[in-house]
């Protein structure tokens, strides 16, 4: 895996400048999941601690044996930061030698973040969304917003057209003209957040994840045959609306109860399936066309781990990054 006496660094610039594509992304994750529901992984619930209201620094750990992937992601989300001019989302993973436990890489995880975060919902619209599903509601149309659009034009090809929201008015124009640039879909600003969600064959939320959430969909605005992945927790969403879906999925079922007793998710369904069991199909995934599905997606450490050694290889074999002494 590389020299004991030194460590690769690599720069958000560095990891961007790889040029990865997101259906490697895709892959990576899919695979992750399968390893994880036939108990292949260790992936413990993620520790936090919060220095401010709604602010979280996260330490999430994972071993992946087949891909000889371990390490962990040291992760923030501080809900004021782009107020400065600053990303919500940064921290940095490190990669640990699965023979010695040496650490081998330490690089930046924006991006690593970002992308697995778009994967993941991709891996379940693949399985759980109408396989002719045509618009998809966007609220939130930061970086998660993007990336979560990236990935379903991967596995949704018939998408044509993207509603979306965003309580900026700025970031909303700026993510219309970029989308819409990067895509070719029709992607259309809305007003509101029912806007965003009436008549769409998926439903996208990404805004920032709170513990007292006021939310605000309801269960009629959300149509009968749609799917929806909630990254934000149920900050978007009514226990009414939740409680509709004919299918309630997660990617994890230990991490939701680990966040149930931190105070999170007061009222939400019980859980129909995890991710992984839907993608090794130990679960039957959409059955009928009218099924109302949500999948509620914490992030998963496994997730990670398949993209960063991914990157670490791609930068080991083209010589991008700076090495350094231990």
């Amino acid at each position: 895996m590389g020299s004991l006496a030194e460590v690769l660094y690599l720069s958000r610039h560095d990891v961007e400048k790889l040029s990865i594509r997101m259906k490697e992304v895709i892959q990576v994750v899919e695979k992750a999941f399968r390893e994880k529901t036939e108990g292949r992984t260790e992936a413990p619930p993620k520790p936090g601690i919060h220095p401010q209201k709604d602010a979280f620094i996260h330490a999430m750990p994972a071993y992946i044996p087949k891909m000889r992937s371990a390490g962990v992601k040291w992760v923030s989300g501080f809900p004021e930061t782009p107020r400065r001019g600053l990303p919500y989302i940064s921290g940095l993973l490190i990669l640990s030698d699965t023979e010695t436990g040496f650490p081998i890489c330490v690089m930046d995880c924006t991006w690593i973040t970002a992308k697995r975060t778009g994967a993941a919902p991709a891996v379940a619209a693949k399985h759980l969304a109408r396989q002719d599903s045509k618009v998809l509601g966007v609220l939130g149309c930061g970086v998660q917003g993007r990336s979560n659009l990236e990935a379903l034009t991967v596995v949704c090809k018939n998408l044509e057209e993207v509603k979306a929201y965003d309580i900026n008015e700025r970031n909303l124009q700026k993510y219309v003209e970029e989308m819409t640039a990067e895509h070719g879909l029709k992607v259309v600003p809305v007003a509101s957040p029912k806007k965003a969600v009436v008549n769409c064959d998926i439903v996208v939320t990404a805004g920032p994840i709170l513990k007292h959430p006021q939310p605000v969909i309801e269960a009629s605005w959300f149509k009968d045959g749609g799917f929806a992945c909630s990254l934000d927790f149920d900050s978007y969403w009514k226990p009414e609306a939740m409680h509709s879906m004919d299918k309630f999925c997660t990617d994890d079922r230990e991490q939701l109860a680990y966040y149930r007793k931190l105070g999170y998710f007061s009222n939400i369904p019980g859980v129909y399936a995890d991710l992984g069991e839907i993608v090794s199909s130990k679960k039957p995934d959409r059955k009928y066309p009218y099924e109302r599905i949500m999948s509620m997606n914490l992030g998963l450490a496994i997730e990670d781990m398949a993209t960063a050694i991914l990157i670490y290889e791609e930068a080991k074999k083209t010589g991008i990054g700076k090495t350094l002494p231990l």
